[in-house]
């Protein structure tokens, strides 16, 4: 007798509007709070700290979702995770920020003040920031500042700073700090110095200028191309290739520079390229890292024209006070009415840029302090094999820079948002003050912690004002999350971190330097494990933009489809450590559908009662055989921090074989025909419930939300984050491999019916392959089938 269940799930369809509900309840319950205490192994993620000063992107939105499914997941593995949350709001970012919205000038501000409004700054943005982490679902262990292992953490907190100015103390009285005054990349629009790390390079168009260079022996003339032309009065010397037959007769003739009449020798060397221009380089100091080489090299003192705001200086003469691109443009002008520039063309150029305000550097000279790498280079490889990559592709990333490493970290910046350099500097002798460790100094307006020099007895001084690269802060993140101020016996123990996830474009900087202080402070590779992802681009492939149009907000995306429906799309979408992840608001829609299938399924199994045990069909064992691959698998891929590939099994697994086939192959025991046994009709509803709790706790790390709310409306009164990672069920016979002939039997019967004009449930006559006889019954059912 067929009996209809009232379903225990009433509502029609997932409703996202509760998943603010379910974050409270997770707040309440406490459920992801870091123990310390606890015997279970430590499981840590140095989650990268976004900057805040504009609010969560797409990509951060995206990658960050992927951590939080491995905090959870490792949960379920019996670990204590250790998923703390920060924010990075030291540096240039904020500064350039501030400067824009207050209508500031850094270098005309008094420095207390444009702190204060920087602060102002940080405070708007880290409101926005926090809220859209925490409604994405994020798993960290805390959404409080605290002082301990698991609380949030800001890089700006005095705190955070006092680990910074430590780890420089060590580093210092080891010798390997030292200060000195040498070529070095210099950003004129943030105005700073700035590491090898923070070049970068875009291919763009330019002009190639050919200019006229009288030789002074003879009065004849060579034609030398350039893309520099306001370079001109620092130029220092003239090569051709040694190999290029065209100008061997040149070698240690000199030539007139124009319009600068300064006279300048002609040489053979390598690094001329035959066929670029006309094969005759100019060397100037400085326009490229060629001609820093160059002129290095061959001893020759340089001439510097361009001054730290990126104008001509006096060495410059007329031209004295231009920015570059005026300069260039003048000079170009005064080269034409003298008849010295003999043509112009269009060239692609590889031009080096400053990666935050992707302006075109310069190389100027400055007095830094710098920080020891270049004689640790192979030292580093070797440490940077103790770390596996995900994927391993990824690590070629890192051994190539350490590999094009060529001069020391330059650590000091000439701003003011930042961690402050902890020394002093005795007025009369220029001995140098290094405080103890143990607490956060700020020497640009406090006196130093001794009265008078130990060298000279004199009791004034002067407090550095420069401030650390922000990377040099960064860089200590996973000593920050691990306790080191505060409980250096739990740093000791659970150093290593387990895991640094962060992109691809940040290798260079952020890992790169967290392995060198590492290997510095500690010898030790700072990461058991490194995940390191690609982009987030539009549909199209192309990079999101403002300007572009094709930006896609997550919080747009929450206020529209949920939380949910961006993780599930995040997971199915693809593999982002192999590739860029391609997305737009109908990706997510798309993807979302699966939500309202596992509903679904979710509301027909909640018609039935929950049985304790029962004795089993085929049909039954089956299907366990078929989960029993899935949890392998899935437990397989996610060891790998393989979650697209679990999302897209146990999509598979639930909707194309256990919805479409064992749920429709069992729907006439579990309601009751007449041609069951209540015995049969019991082994269906324990294994529909069985197979469907699993699933809840296979996409647990995935989407916790909607499987949280179903775990709790069906089988527990506790949350499913509560639960651990589902194993492998004892069966009596594995039917698995018979998984293919049944789909193609049941799609078989279906396409046949639909080819007949007649409904699923009419009646059909046709026989039931020999090997799916022990199915003979739910098949008979399920299609109706008459003999």
């Amino acid at each position: 007798m067929n009996i209809r269940f009232s379903p225990k799930i009433k509502e029609t369809r997932w409703n996202f509007k509760i998943e603010e509900e379910i974050l409270k309840k997770w707040d309440e319950e406490k459920l992801y709070v870091f123990d310390k205490f606890s015997n279970k192994p430590v499981y840590s993620i140095d989650t990268p700290p976004p900057y805040i000063n504009t609010p969560v992107h797409i990509g951060h939105a995206y990658t960050y979702v992927w951590m939080d499914a491995i905090a959870r997941y490792k949960r379920m593995k019996g670990y204590n995770v250790l998923f703390p949350i920060g924010f990075d709001r030291n540096g240039l970012p904020i500064e350039v920020q501030a400067e824009k919205e207050f209508n500031m000038d850094i270098r005309k501000t008094d420095r207390e003040e444009f702190i204060e409004k920087c602060r102002q700054l940080l405070e708007r943005y880290g409101t926005i920031s926090r809220y859209t982490f925490k409604r994405l679902g994020l798993s960290v262990n805390s959404w409080e500042k605290k002082y301990e292992v698991g609380g949030l953490y800001e890089t700006d907190d005095p705190e955070y700073r006092r680990l910074t100015q430590e780890t420089f103390i060590e580093l210092y009285k080891r010798g390997l700090v030292y200060e000195s005054e040498r070529t070095t990349n210099y950003c004129p629009e943030c105005r700073t110095t700035i590491s090898d790390a923070e070049v970068e390079y875009k291919e763009d168009f330019t002009t190639l200028y050919y200019i006229k260079f009288n030789l002074v022996e003879d009065n004849s003339n060579i034609v030398i191309a350039t893309t520099r032309p306001e370079l001109l009065p620092a130029c220092k010397l003239i090569i051709y290739n040694p190999e290029d037959g065209r100008y061997k007769h040149l070698e240690n003739k000199r030539a007139m520079v124009p319009i600068f009449n300064h006279k300048v020798a002609i040489r053979s060397h390598p690094y001329a390229k035959p066929d670029f221009g006309t094969g005759l380089v100019m060397v100037c100091s400085y326009g490229d890292y060629g001609d820093i080489m160059i002129l290095r090299e061959l001893k020759i003192e340089p001439t510097y024209v361009i001054d730290e705001n990126g104008r001509l200086n006096e060495k410059a003469g007329p031209y004295k006070g231009l920015k570059v691109i005026e300069a260039r443009k003048k000079i170009v002008e005064d080269l034409e009415k003298i008849g010295l520039l003999e043509k112009k063309e269009t060239i692609k150029h590889r031009i080096p840029i400053c990666w935050r305000s992707k302006t075109p550097i310069e190389y100027i000279p400055t007095k830094e302090i710098y920080l020891k790498q270049i004689e640790f280079k192979q030292d580093l490889i070797k440490m940077a094999d103790k770390m596996q990559f995900f994927s391993p592709k990824s690590k070629k990333l890192l051994t190539d820079w350490i590999n094009g490493l060529s001069i020391d970290w330059v650590i000091s910046r000439r701003r003011y948002y930042g961690t402050e350099i902890p020394l002093w500097y005795c007025k009369k002798c220029g001995y140098t003050i290094v405080p103890k460790p143990g607490k956060y100094y700020i020497p640009w307006k406090e006196k130093p912690p001794i009265e008078r020099c130990p060298k000279c007895g004199c009791s004034e001084f002067k407090g550095e004002e420069r401030i650390f690269d922000t990377w040099f802060d960064s860089s200590s993140s996973q000593q920050y999350i691990l306790g080191y101020l505060w409980d250096k016996e739990f740093f000791n123990k659970n150093y290593p971190a387990s895991l640094r996830p962060q992109g691809k474009e940040i290798v260079r900087n952020w890992l790169y330097f967290t392995l060198l202080k590492s290997y510095l402070l500690f010898n030790k590779a700072p990461f058991r494990h490194v995940w390191i992802h690609m982009h987030v681009v539009d549909e199209k492939g192309i990079k999101m933009s403002k300007s572009l149009g094709n930006v896609v907000d997550p919080q747009e995306v929450l206020k529209r489809y949920g939380a949910e429906a961006f993780r599930i799309w995040a997971f199915l979408e693809g593999d982002i450590t192999e590739g860029d992840i391609r997305c737009s608001y109908a990706r997510i829609e798309g993807n979302a559908k699966f939500l309202t299938k596992l509903w679904n399924m979710a509301r027909f199994i909640s018609s039935f009662p929950i049985v304790k045990n029962a004795s089993l069909t085929s049909t039954d064992n089956w299907i366990l055989g078929e989960l029993n691959r899935a949890i392998e698998s899935v437990e397989s891929f996610n060891e790998q921090y393989s979650f697209n590939k679990s999302a897209l099994l146990i999509r598979d697994f639930s909707w194309n074989i256990f919805a479409s086939h064992y749920i429709e192959m069992v729907k006439p025991r579990a309601y009751g025909s007449k041609n069951f046994t209540l015995e049969e009709q019991r082994a269906a509803w324990y294994t529909l419930h069985l197979v469907f709790r699993t699933i809840l706790l296979l996409l647990a790390p995935l989407i916790p939300f909607i499987t949280d709310h179903i775990y709790r409306k069906l089988y527990s009164d506790r949350s499913i984050h509560t639960e651990q990672f589902p194993k492998r069920f004892k069966i009596e016979e594995d039917l698995s491999h018979l998984t293919e002939r049944l789909i193609e039997f049941n799609s078989y019967v279906w396409n046949l019916k639909r080819s007949q004009g007649k409904s699923l449930k009419d009646p059909i006559k046709i026989s039931i392959p020999v090997e799916l006889k022990k199915f003979e019954k739910d098949l008979v059912a399920m299609h109706n089938i008459i003999n």
